[in-house]
Order: structure tokens, then sequence, then C-alpha cells
């Protein structure tokens, strides 16, 4: 084997055959810079491994140990299988309760084992279903001080025979033959930035000297992953600043008389948006502005403004949201106001008539009516506009890249405003937003009262029925909210018209219930929101369709079913629904299934009505996918980086990417080729990874 550069085929390194080389590229490892890049999933040295005498229950730990013995044993169940593992200090069990035929033939007695997981206690200390590897005497870091990479190798490279030895082996084999690895960064940068050369930092993250040396790889390799996807957003950002769009140089009449009109003061911060807003929308380029602000904080009197800004100069103006009824909702807060001005508005949604659908298709293209409110329905073909110079969308995250842009193509670059009341942490937001301007509403208006927030277990739920019957008969209202998750869907529907027939019939025989979910006709929904509106319904049953777009300021006690299966930022979002009034409002959480960790999260709802500080939390519990409610299998699959941890890292890489890509913006500078190449083989074609879809 000769020299290696990063191209070189895995085919050509000594210990990889055909079978190998099948494996390896079948898992998209094809070449040398594809194995290095192949990061360990952990490290194991001295310091990192407990003795078995010392362990905790409830740590979660490392091992190294002997297998003395093993065998099946039957349970109620089915089966189990068992490994007994001795340090000298001490012994454990280890235990499987799946795959008793598999995970069987996977050790024989002798064999020395690195094990972790969470250490629990019964008749001795044990671990549940343990990440394991199984370790030759030479590789063991207790006895030789060394600092041992295990690699991510799953039991199809096993059965090739790539264990961990031999990955080892195959990765020292490359750095001894290794040419000179292409540096991406000038020296000024990785200076400033505090990063080791890229082929220290790939050495260092698979065979480290010690503890710091690794700390130095990993932040450098950390810092490259989060570095092209700020420049990806630095290059959308430029793209996005070049679309020439009208200026809108005129207050117009519509604004001053709004505002002087509004039964309520501005914040300091809706004041500071709107200020923020008109110095985008007074340049020659599109403004992509997203506005986040907590439940209940005002940012649709912002859109207002916004709209009555474009209108005021001379421009048509749309708001799209991503259900029915908060377009009903957003329709109705806006044509109230803008009815008083004389500034024509329409609701268009994929339920209605056909003449009426007509006379709004008609009215948007001659540009008689200026402003037009609706759902998805507003992207169809058939929908055009005489001027669009504004393009807002409510909760951009539920909508996909392609839908937002097929909007905005209904104009000639308009201005584009986004707006969200789910909080999103900094580190997201930069990631995910960070081809936007963006504006924070922190403050609520002086009239919002917190909130109150109970977790209970069922037993108390008689007494919050005499609750609610209590403020019912102040002629105050109710909602009661049942969780509906896409795999369970059928049943979870099943039991909120259960549970309605039963509080209608036997729980609040006296008052009006009314039931409303996702599957119902758009009429039958409307007049259920209607009634519950106009309080002929005092307690209203819901599945999460009324999570956001409901504003009834009358309501005052939510109570939410099986609270542990929605997600924090998700029950922020459903409390948001009460407290809209003049009076003390509280929202009862029952947890139906109490685990450590379902008690710890709606913990965090009793303690904070900060969306904010929720939002940290559901990130660090659930991982940016599910925070966002989407899986996706290509959703930004970084090898090492971690938004949950790497804010400093991610902030720096930012500033780094938007730099070079405002000094070079095509990347045809020779310090930055490397930078080019990568660029634009790994990541150009992301670009709708990164906006939610």
């Amino acid at each position: 084997m000769g020299s290696l550069t990063f191209t070189t085929s895995i085919s050509e390194l000594k210990r990889i055959g055909v079978r190998r080389a099948k494996v390896l590229s079948e898992n998209h490892i094809q070449t040398v810079q594809d194995l290095l890049y192949t990061f360990p999933r952990r490290h194991l040295d001295r310091t990192s491994v407990s003795q078995i005498k010392l362990l905790r229950k409830g740590d979660h730990s490392s091992i190294i140990g002997s297998v003395r013995s093993m065998g099946e044993k039957a349970i109620r169940r089915g089966r189990i299988f068992q490994v007994f593992l001795s340090d000298g200090t001490g012994s454990m069990t280890l235990t499987w309760f799946n795959g008793v035929k598999y995970i069987k033939n996977l050790f024989k007695v002798g064999d020395r084992l690195a094990v972790y997981g969470k250490i629990d206690y019964y008749n001795g200390f044990s671990i549940t279903h343990p990440d394991f590897d199984r370790l030759s005497s030479h590789d063991d870091p207790v006895n030789t001080g060394a600092i041992l990479p295990l690699y991510p190798l799953t039991q199809v490279y096993k059965s090739a025979g790539l264990e961990q030895r031999i990955f080892r082996k195959i990765m020292l084999d490359i750095f001894e033959n290794l040419d000179e690895v292409p540096e991406l960064f000038t020296q000024e940068i990785c200076e400033k930035s505090g990063l080791i050369p890229r082929k220290d930092a790939l050495h260092e993250i698979h065979f480290p000297k010690n503890e710091d040396s690794l700390k130095d790889a990993i932040y450098r390799l950390k810092f490259e992953e989060h570095f092209f996807l700020q420049l990806l957003m630095a290059f959308r950002k430029a793209t996005l600043k070049i679309s020439k769009a009208t200026p809108f140089l005129i207050t117009g009449p519509y604004v001053k008389l709004i505002e002087d009109s509004l039964p309520f003061e501005l914040t300091n911060a809706q004041i500071k948006v709107i200020s923020e807003i008109k110095d985008d929308m007074k340049m020659p380029q599109s403004m992509n502005r997203l506005l986040q602000g907590d439940v209940g904080s005002g940012k649709t009197i912002v859109a207002i403004l916004t709209i009555a800004l474009a209108v005021g100069n001379k421009a048509q103006a749309v708001l799209m949201a991503p259900t029915e009824i908060l377009a009903h909702q957003h329709y109705e807060s806006i044509k109230t106001i803008l009815d008083k001005i004389n500034i024509p508005c329409a609701l268009l949604i994929g339920q209605m008539k056909k003449s009426e659908r007509q006379k709004i298709l008609i009215g948007s293209e001659s540009g008689s009516i200026p402003v037009v409110i609706g759902t998805h329905a507003l992207i169809q073909d058939d929908v055009h506009f005489n001027k669009l110079g504004l393009v807002i969308v409510d909760e951009q995250h539920r909508f996909g890249v392609k839908q937002r842009g097929k909007l905005i193509d209904k104009g000639l670059n308009p201005h584009f405003l986004a707006m969200t009341a789910t909080p999103i942490p900094r580190t997201l937001s930069i990631t995910y937003h960070g081809d936007m301007d963006l504006s924070i509403i922190d403050e609520l208006p002086k009239n919002r009262k917190p909130v109150v927030t109970k977790v209970i277990e069922p037993t108390r739920l008689n007494s919050v029925y005499l609750f609610m019957k209590d403020e019912v008969s102040k002629g105050r209202q109710c909602m009661v909210i049942y969780p509906l998750v896409e795999e369970s869907e059928k049943s979870d529907l099943i039991a909120a018209v259960e549970a309605h027939k039963q509080l209608n019939e036997s729980i609040f025989p006296d008052c009006e219930v009314g039931l409303i979910h996702g599957r119902m006709k758009t009429e039958d929904k409307d007049n259920v929101m209607e009634l519950f509106s106009k309080n002929k319904i005092h307690i209203l049953v819901s599945t999460t369709v009324i999570e956001v777009g409901v504003d009834i300021p009358n309501a005052t006690v939510m109570l939410v079913e099986h609270a542990e299966r929605f997600g924090l930022t998700q029950l922020h979002q459903l409390r948001g629904r009460v407290g809209r009034g003049a009076e003390k409002s509280y929202c009862i959480l029952v947890k139906r299934k109490v685990t450590d960790t379902s008690r710890d999260r709606l913990s965090i709802m009793e303690r904070t009505n900060d969306g904010f500080i929720i939002a940290d939390e559901d990130l660090k519990l659930r991982g940016p996918g599910e925070f966002f409610g989407i899986r996706q299998s290509g959703f930004l699959q970084f090898k090492i980086a971690n938004l949950l941890t790497d804010g400093s890292i991610i902030r720096n890489a930012r500033d780094v990417a938007f730099s070079v890509a405002k000094n070079d913006p095509n990347l045809m500078a020779p310090h930055n080729r490397y930078i080019r190449k990568t660029f634009m083989e790994d990541y150009a074609d992301r670009m709708d990874f990164i906006q939610i879809s």
C-alpha cells in the first residue's frame, strides 16, 4: 500500500477485501476521507472506567470485565439472556429481554468486554441492554493506559470481520501512509477561532494522546460541520438580499389610523419590532424576517400594521396559516380592524363555495381585494395577484420550503415575514432560520396574567370537575384536551369521542359540552367554534386541533389529559389558549403514566410560563426533529456536532462563515478552494434540510 490521499478508494487498503469493501460501501464509506470521518462513538480510558464495587444506582458508567458465566432464564412473558461479568472488584449482571437467540451467540466465557449503560440494582448491580464491545488483551485501557476509540459498528460490520480491533488497525494503517490532508481554513481563521490543524484533529479524534488533545479535535471537527451549514445560510441570505423588491417608502395613512383606534397601548417590544419591519421594507431588497413571540405576545397586531403599511404603498398582502381554524381566527381579527379603515379583506380556504371562491380570485387578480388570508388554498395555480408586495406566513415551520416559495413566486420578490409562537432556542434559530433577520417580542401585554399550572394524578379529577362547574356557573368556559398522535390516531380519536360522551352525560349534565377534532367537516368545526365563541358551548372537548388559533377570552380552565404524551412546547402552545381575558386562568395537566422523566418534564410547566425556557428544556429532552414535530431521515444528520450543546461553537462558526461568504461570494479565492470543493460536494444539495418541511 503506497501513499494515501483523501480520495483513495477503500478497496486499495490492506485488511479490506471484497466483502469488507462491499459492507463499507453500502454504509456510504467509499474513500479514505469517508473512513477518517467515521468517528468513534465514544472513547475509553482508565479514568472513565468504573470499578464494579464503586458503582452507584442511576449512574451511566463504563465497566471493563470478563465473562464468568451466562445463560437463558424463563420469565412470565418470555425468556431473557444474562451475562455475569466480573472485574476483580465485584460482579454484575447484563440482561437482554429481546433477541435471545441472536444475543447468546455473541459471547463465550472468558471474553473481555467493555460495557456501558445505566446502572440498576436488584440482587446486585445490573445493566439492561448494555452498549458493549469485545476487547483484546492488549486493547485494555486499564492495563495499557491508552485511550481506546470505540466505533459505531453494527452487526453488519461485524459479520464481515470488521470488529473494533480490526477497524482500529485499518485506521492506524491509514495514518501511517497518509499524505498531507487538505486544510480548509486559513492560518488566520484557525488562530482566531482556536482550531488545531485538520490533520491533527483527524488523528486525535481516533487516537488521542490525552484528554485535552481529544477535546481540541472534537472542537475543530464540530466547528467544521457548523461552519458549512452556516455558510449555506450565508449564501441563502445573500441571494435573498440581492432580490430586487418594491421599497415601501411611505408609512401611508392606514398605520396611524389603526394605531390611534387601538383600545390598548403597544408594548415597547411591539414598537421595536414594527420599527425593524418598517426599516426593512424601505429597502429595495426583499425583507426576509422571522417574527418570534410567545403565545399572547401580540404578533397579530404587528402583522396587521405590516399589512396596512403594504396597502398604504398600493401593494397587496397575503397571510397564509397552516390550519383552517387559524386562518378563520386571523381573518376575523384582521377584518375587524381593516373594516374600520375601509380596506377590503377576503378569506380563501379549501372548503368554500365555488361562486364565493371565484369572486375572491377575480378580486385578487384585479387588485380590488388588497388583503387575502388563507391556507394552502393560496398556493393553488389559479390564484393570481395584481401587485403582491407582502407575504406573511404564520407558524412557518409547518410549511415546506416549496410551499412558501410557491406563494412568494406569485409576486415580484415580495417582502416576506414569517411568524411563530413556538419559541425557538437561539442555537436552533441560527441553524434553521439563519438566513433570516430575527425580531423577538419578548414582552407580554400588560393585561395578560400568568396562567396557573398544576400537574395532578387522575384521582384528583373529581375536585377539578367541581372547580370547572364553579367556573361555568360564573359565566366562564373550559376546554378539555386529548392527545392525538399519528401512530394511534384512531384509538385516540375514539378516546376523545367517548370522553365527550361521558363528560356530557355523567359529569356535566347541566352544561353544554361540545366536541371538535380534525376529522370533522370544516363547516361542522366552524359551527362548534362559533358556538364556543358565543358561550353557547360551556365546555369544549378537543384534540390538539386547537393548539393554535383559538382566541376565547372567556375561557379560564384548560384540562389536558395524558399530559405526559405531549411535548413541552406543545403543552405551552395549548396553555396559551386560556388566560387571554381579564380573569385568572388555570391549566390542569393530568399525568396518567408516571415515570421519572414525565414527572421532571411536567414540573417544568408548573415552574414557568416563559416559552423560551420551556423550549430549551424541550429541545434537550426531545432533539430538534421531535421539537418541531417532524421525523426526517435526512434531517440535519451531524456526524459529531450537537445542536443542544454547541451554542458557542455555532456562533463562532457563523461569524467565520458569513465573513468568508461576504469576502469571497463565489469561493474562487485560492485559499478557499477546499472550502468550495467540500461545500459543492457535500452541502450544496442540502438546502431543503435547513428550512423545516
